[in-house]
């Protein structure tokens, strides 16, 4: 199961806050997967009827047992495969029937006139809870987000540009930051900082999902870290091979010229730690001198080594 479907699968058993709930549900989800269709040449003899489209069998079977329980509707499931994409589509079609207005007036799709709604509906929103399921329901429809494990996306597609602008303006009374971004026919409303896509899942009501989404990031970060002192560790031990490498060769240049008993105490030890244990760092080789020396001590030998070099070259 996708990340995607994981969410919506757990935002379908979310138990309604308030009697009106569920009708901001219903709402948001019609708005972004619902088409209306209509006939009769005047308002007053027009005959509606809707068709709810959604690839997820648990929201197919949720928008049912809402428009049975709240409007009791009668509807028809027929099940799509898609042999291209290997999915199934759920649409739910909704016949004209006496109810049906009653329906289309309460989710604010018609306003009284029977003119088509382009905003949110006011009216079903005064409540926060209802906001909620209002957010909700617009991701049931038409939300998608990315596995956290590869990368931190979430978008929801709509159609109506006044209705994006609402939905953004309804999530930022939350605090959520949401972008959108025109995609042809349709407009994508997206969120990629990881804070604004959990405090989204926190808002809608996901509360497991937020959860495994906030531990996946604590894993990333994990990861990250680990994989940033294993790099630092590899560079230090590769800057410290060439530094014994460049060692070992000014050990040569000055035992060409000198005998190990020509050379002050402190130098010959170096020459013999360095030359037993190249793979050692000078920290570690400051430990097998008789007395033992610091880091600083066995750099300057170094340099002394260096200087001495210098001086035969000359």
């Amino acid at each position: 199961m996708s990340f995607t479907a994981s969410v919506k699968d757990e935002l379908s058993h979310i138990k309604a806050t308030c009697p009106h709930c569920d009708y901001a549900l219903l709402s948001g989800i019609v708005r972004i997967c619902g088409s209306l269709s209509l006939k009769g040449s005047t308002t007053s003899h027009s005959r509606y009827s809707v068709t709810i489209a959604t690839e997820t069998g648990v929201v197919a079977r949720m928008i049912i047992n809402l428009t049975h329980t709240l409007f009791d509707l009668d509807t028809y499931l027929t099940v799509r495969h898609s042999n291209l994409h290997k999915t199934r589509n759920y649409v739910i079609q909704i016949p004209y029937q006496d109810s049906l207005p009653a329906f289309l007036h309460t989710l604010e799709i018609l306003d009284a006139t029977g003119a088509l709604c382009t905003g949110i509906p006011q009216k079903l929103l005064q409540r926060t809870c209802c906001a909620q399921a209002f957010l909700r329901g617009c991701f049931i429809a038409g939300g998608f987000m990315s596995d956290p494990r590869t990368s931190f996306h979430m978008e929801i597609s709509v159609s109506s540009a006044a209705f994006a602008r609402e939905i953004v303006e309804l999530a930022d009374t939350f605090g959520i930051v949401i972008r959108s971004n025109q995609r042809r026919s349709t407009i994508s409303l997206y969120i990629k900082k990881f804070d604004s896509i959990l405090l989204f899942l926190q808002v809608v009501g996901a509360k497991r999902l937020s959860r495994a989404f906030e531990n996946i990031r604590k894993v990333k970060r994990l990861k990250n870290e680990v994989n940033r002192r294993v790099n630092a560790e590899m560079a230090n031990q590769t800057r410290s091979c060439m530094a014994a490498t460049d060692q070992l060769l000014l050990i040569e240049k000055v035992q060409a010229r000198y005998a190990p008993d020509d050379l002050p105490r402190a130098l010959r030890q170096f020459c013999e730690v360095r030359q037993a244990h190249p793979e050692l760092s000078l920290a570690a080789l400051g430990e097998l001198v008789c007395p033992q020396a610091s880091k600083s001590a066995m750099y300057h030998r170094v340099v002394r080594l260096q200087k001495l070099v210098d001086t035969l070259e000359q």
